[in-house]
């Protein structure tokens, strides 16, 4: 990004440098920003903006995630992104308070992350245009792979930790939410991924030998407190929460994938990621639903999240269709309010217990040693009803009867 930086201010644009601080690190390994505005400005930039985004990350965009039980292709969290629109709408504010006629950012031409952010850009401000160097045919003759941007960045002097040796063969995205690995030697979906793809969790190797337990405690579906039973640490705002769950976490391996996912722009593209404290929360909010939400609506839930993972996916973060997945979403939240107690151990975040104010169990209706208002003379007419429309499948598409197994007849 520092060498598109300088080229852009090459070209004769004046550019403003924004940087968002997401909480990159997790809480383990927080990134050091204090050098970031010195580089922008040796880099080329006129302004250089560094904006701590930690609370607001975190409260508008991951716990809607998480209210959602937004997943993508059944096992992405969408950290990389949903962190797009967040950033976006800050870089906008920076570029109406500025008087700027363009935005830019530092996706390449293949990934998805061009698309989400503008979109967004052009959501939220549809007189910026986006100067995209990735996709000017003069930058992307010039600068043909890492190597030719490395030479460049030597040229003009611009300070680049991978010259230095610091840097790993793969790209890394991170956020409070979950770090990514890809590109690279990542690119052969048949590669092992090397021990220093290892940031957010422990390898399984490496993980605490004793289990950790915890409480966490929603208020319609957001977690507002999370405990650890044992040493009674706590936190209780959104940055807190998730910084200390990741910590917990990734002492067991919690929350490590690694996928083949289809991108927006129609390309397969493989990533590892690490998302410890979200896996947690995910676990116990469904374990909370699973006692507060009705039947019914949870399974129209369920449907919704399937379009609405693929819209944060997709870049559509600031969409009329957002707007309605998001407050239907909200809606069903209304009651998903109580307390989760969680086991985390090797890779596992398993359910202890739950309890909520607003829960739908009845012990003495499920109970075997209570009738508990529970007539089970009507279970036989249910099954009967059910039944009829199975019967009369069977009679059409198998007059003959269903092939049954050949058992040997006892004398």
């Amino acid at each position: 990004t520092s060498t598109q930086l300088r080229w852009l201010a090459d070209k004769g644009y004046e550019v403003i440098a924004f940087t968002a601080n997401l909480g990159q690190g997790g809480g383990m390994n927080d990134e050091d920003f204090s050098g970031i505005e010195a580089k922008a400005l040796a880099s080329g930039a006129v302004k250089s903006y560094v904006v701590d985004l930690q609370e607001d990350f975190v409260k508008n965009y991951v716990f809607p995630i998480i209210r959602a039980n937004a997943i993508y292709e059944s096992r992405y969290m969408l950290g990389t992104s949903l962190a797009r629109p967040c950033i976006t709408k800050t870089q906008v504010a920076i570029a109406k308070m500025e008087g700027c006629k363009y935005i830019s950012h530092g996706s390449t031409g293949k990934g998805n992350d061009q698309v989400r952010f503008e979109l967004s850009t052009y959501a939220l401000a549809p007189g910026l245009e986006c100067v995209v160097p990735w996709r000017i045919p003069e930058f992307y003759n010039k600068f043909k792979g890492r190597n030719d941007l490395l030479a460049y960045a030597k040229e003009r002097n611009i300070p680049i930790e991978m010259e230095k040796g610091n840097r790993p063969p793969y790209s890394m995205d991170d956020n409070m939410f979950h770090i990514s690995f890809e590109s690279g030697i990542l690119e052969d979906p048949a590669a092992t991924p090397p021990d220093s793809t290892h940031r957010y969790t422990r390898p399984l190797t490496e993980c605490k030998e004793t289990a950790d337990d915890i409480q966490i405690l929603f208020e319609k579906g957001d977690p507002v407190k999370v405990i650890n039973m044992a040493t009674k640490e706590s936190a209780s705002t959104p940055a807190t929460i998730l910084k200390m769950l990741n910590k917990l976490g990734g002492e067991h391996s919690i929350g490590r994938i690694d996928i083949v996912e289809n991108r927006f722009v129609g390309i397969k593209s493989r990533g590892v990621y690490e998302t410890p404290g979200g896996t947690i929360l995910r676990a116990a909010h469904l374990d909370l639903e699973a006692i507060t939400l009705d039947r019914e609506v949870l399974r129209a839930r369920d449907m919704m999240a399937l379009r609405y993972s693929e819209k944060v996916y997709e870049g559509f973060w600031f969409s009329p269709e957002m707007e309605y997945l998001q407050n239907a979403m909200d809606f069903s939240q209304r009651h998903v309010t109580g307390e989760v107690r969680l086991r985390l151990f090797r890779s596992n975040a398993m359910a202890l217990g739950r309890s909520s104010p607003h829960s739908l169990y009845n012990m003495d209706m499920v109970s075997m040693d209570v009738e508990g208002g529970f007539d089970v003379s009507h279970s036989t007419g249910f099954i009967a009803t059910q039944a009829r429309r199975l019967v009369a499948y069977r009679n059409m598409a198998y007059p003959q009867g269903h092939e049954l197994p050949m058992v040997e007849k006892k004398p």
